[in-house]
């Protein structure tokens, strides 16, 4: 049985997908890490079509974090705009343009994980 902040953490992360489909990014997944990783339980995983973009997808999802009470613990690359991280904890949200996300490649990387539907 889930607890409470696990619940949470899949809420938001279903919640910072449909923030950035809302936006029109493409490409979005959610994996489940929970057991195979021990930084994170779940990633967001999404590609945005332009820097300016992706800076307002990740403005919004950190609006919305902060109206669930959760704090934003890091983030990176905002300004360059090519991969925006945003690390919540038990969430961490990554924003890439496609060149970086094909060459991170991270749901090969973490193959193993669950994907959740955010839809």
């Amino acid at each position: 049985m889930a607890t409470k902040r696990e619940r949470q953490a899949k809420a938001f992360a279903v919640a910072a997908a449909r923030v950035a489909a809302d936006r029109h990014c493409s490409d979005i997944v959610v994996l489940d890490l929970k057991g195979i990783s021990p930084a994170t339980d779940y990633f967001v995983i999404v590609t945005g079509t332009s820097d300016r973009q992706m800076r307002t997808v990740a403005d919004e999802i950190c609006v919305a974090a902060k109206g669930k009470g959760l704090g934003l613990f890091g983030r990176a690359g905002y300004e360059q705009g090519r991969w925006i991280l945003l690390d919540f904890i038990d969430i961490v949200v990554h924003i890439f343009d496609s060149e970086y996300r094909d060459y991170y490649d991270l749901e090969l990387l973490w193959g193993d994980a669950k994907r959740i539907d955010y839809r």
